[in-house]
């Protein structure tokens, strides 16, 4: 493949590492543009922008000399509703019209499958409809569409919904998963954890991107999804872990109606461990067809839900002493876990 130079916002989170590493293993040459700092040793590989994609005095800097944007940069769903759509939607708006005005070559928009919101049939498929649940997942449709507006202009713009995506680095909600099963508890699920789910290892995302990239400007310029081709059940999924671990511990199931009513509550009173879009769908079969991405980009994934679990999982173990004890919002901290911290001890 040509060398190109990629642009990444978010290039210091969970995401933007991992993509980061995969295309200096390519060859090709990286900027990261996120405001937190970027603590790698791979910083003095790349270029480090450290500032907001809000801010538009950094634009030109940004995107000099830049033929690929891959746009990660997003405020999660645990953050203040008015930095969600901020960040997502007008940092978005911004970035798009950037690349557009100094003729960026390509621009890929990392979205998500919560585009979908709370969905009543499988497999979904990129035509369905989106209904975004919260502001999170209001914040991916809306921006979708100022993504179709640019594309309408001409950039050639590819847009990935990912399913939830795990691997080295990776904390966030799975980190509730690892604490429990390093720490030798079993672990709740919504339900009896018999429903399929479908997970993405963040290598294979980054498979998608690259072919995004690299691929023919008519077939990549197209909305895709991305998920592991092999998964299976939450309750096998997360078992894997468990087994891992080493402790004989299992999964247990929780009445899903009077669980969800709990998240509910503590929610509102801020000790929920889980954002709505995550506890509503959580009990639910949850997965997308791939078929789009495979026919057009040659997606190919490698890892199934299990492989990518425990990869991560090897990860927390061998990072576990090293990792901040400060709860936050972001993939790469733990979440706060709220109610979950008394239930621990309880299973």
């Amino acid at each position: 493949m040509a060398k190109k130079r990629f642009l990444i916002t978010g290039g210091a989170g969970f995401m933007g590492i991992n993509l980061v590493r995969y295309l200096l293993e390519r060859g090709h040459d990286v900027r990261s543009y996120d405001i937190a700092p970027f603590t790698y040793p791979e910083a003095d590989r790349i270029d480090v922008l450290e500032g907001d994609i809000r801010d538009l005095s950094l634009h030109d800097r940004a995107f000099d000399g830049i033929d690929v944007v891959v746009h990660c940069a997003a405020a999660l769903p645990l953050a203040e509703p008015e930095e969600i759509h901020s960040t997502n939607v007008e940092g978005t708006r911004k970035m798009l019209q950037g690349a557009l005005d100094r003729g960026v070559e390509r621009f890929i928009h990392t979205s998500s499958t919560a585009v979908y919101g709370i969905p009543d049939h499988h497999p979904l498929v990129e035509s369905d409809q989106m209904v975004g649940v919260g502001p999170y997942g209001a914040s991916k449709v809306e921006a979708e569409g100022i993504c179709a507006g640019f594309r309408d202009k001409g950039l050639i713009l590819t847009v990935l919904r990912p399913k939830s995506f795990v691997g080295p680095e990776r904390l966030g909600a799975f980190e509730l998963l690892y604490d429990f099963a390093a720490g030798g508890h079993n672990f709740p699920v919504l339900g009896k954890g018999d429903n399929l789910y479908q997970l993405l290892d963040v290598d294979d995302l980054n498979q998608a991107v690259y072919l995004s990239a690299h691929g023919d400007a008519e077939k990549v310029n197209d909305t895709f999804n991305i998920g592991a081709e092999r998964f299976s059940t939450l309750r096998e999924s997360f078992q894997a872990v468990l087994d891992r671990a080493g402790f004989g511990k299992r999964i247990i199931g929780l009445p899903a109606a009077p669980a969800i009513w709990t998240l509910r509550a503590l929610e509102a009173v801020h000790l929920s461990p889980l954002y709505k879009w995550i506890y509503e769908t959580a009990g639910k079969e949850s997965f997308v067809s791939i078929d789009r991405a495979k026919d057009r980009l040659g997606f190919q994934p490698t890892h199934s839900n299990e492989e990518a679990l425990i990869r991560n999982f090897e990860w927390y173990l061998a990072n576990r002493g090293s990792i901040s004890t400060h709860a936050g919002v972001t993939h790469r901290v733990p979440w706060k876990k709220g109610a979950l911290t008394l239930v621990r001890w309880v299973m």
